[in-house]
């Protein structure tokens, strides 16, 4: 019963915000592109840079962990890739949304739900890994014309790059500064969740066939590649965690972004994601209770 206990205070404070803001778009259908911008330009460079720049933050610690994150990741599109051939998908569609995981919008509140503000800049080091080859490797995957440099050189990019340096060299802004910081970059946790809410109320329901597909790929390879891993790294106690629930979790919103940007069957991803951030409610739980 405690551990019942222990993912349903992770999980429902997570979901209801999500429902908040898919009730709150089919009523209002509110138009979210100022929040998106401040989003990606503001507010989530600042939260990756306060994560991995805070003095309590030792990113040696957590060198394997970032590894198996990595690992998950491109072992996805090696077994991604066969399974859309077999299926007679194209593999631009469907092996990014296998890769890739909501490791921002869902991922960021699990690990702090789940794991406390102790492990947190753990989670930001696996979003902002996520991210890095998301916008280089994945952007490449989604379309041959994606021009990776500006997608490297966005804010947010800056940001990891700018928390990382900090996190190896030790070199950190004063402590009143970095609170600032903190608290700015916190306000888009909330908010996240909320636009995720929103976002699946604009996905479309077509394609549900190759949709279920991707919506069970994603965390079904991911849990089934992460338990021999966690084993092979010798990862223990909330590393193992993190690790598991980073697999469990559904596809990118982020992905349907590209995917419609490039015109890469944006119907087919949309729905990918669409089911898959449903199926959640099944994998993030098993996730919490291997891990925890």
């Amino acid at each position: 019963m405690e551990l019942v206990s222990r993912i349903s205070g992770v999980i429902i404070p997570v979901f209801l915000i999500v429902a908040i803001g898919y009730g709150y778009a089919r009523r209002h259908q509110p138009d979210l592109s100022a929040f998106n911008r401040i989003a990606l330009d503001v507010l989530a460079p600042v939260l990756v840079y306060s994560a991995l720049a805070a003095r309590d933050f030792q990113i040696q610690q957590h060198l394997l962990l970032l590894v198996g994150g990595a690992a998950l990741i491109l072992g996805g599109g090696l077994l991604a890739w066969p399974l859309a051939r077999a299926l007679r998908a194209d593999p631009r569609t469907l092996v990014p949304v296998v890769m890739f995981n909501n490791s921002g919008n869902m991922g960021l509140p699990l690990a702090l739900l789940a794991f406390g503000s102790d492990h947190f800049g753990a989670a930001v080091a696996l979003f902002s890994v996520s991210n890095l080859l998301h916008f280089s490797v994945g952007a490449r995957i989604t379309s041959a014309k994606a021009r990776t440099r500006d997608l490297l050189l966005s804010p947010l990019m800056l940001g990891t790059a700018l928390g990382f340096g900090s996190a190896f060299t030790d070199i950190r802004p004063p402590t009143e500064i970095l609170a600032g910081l903190k608290l700015l970059g916190d306000a888009l946790l909330p908010m996240m969740l909320f636009a995720l809410g929103v976002r699946l109320t604009s996905l479309t329901r077509a394609g549900l066939g190759l949709g279920l597909v991707g919506a069970l790929a994603r965390p079904v390879l991911g849990l089934l590649m992460a338990l021999p891993l966690a084993w092979a790294l010798g990862l223990e106690g909330a590393a193992k965690g993190q690790l598991l629930l980073f697999a469990a979790l559904p596809p990118a919103v982020m992905q349907f972004m590209l995917a419609d940007r490039y015109h890469q069957e944006p119907d087919k991803v949309g729905a990918m994601i669409m089911l898959g951030n449903a199926l959640a409610v099944v994998f993030v739980p098993l996730a919490l209770a291997l891990g925890l």
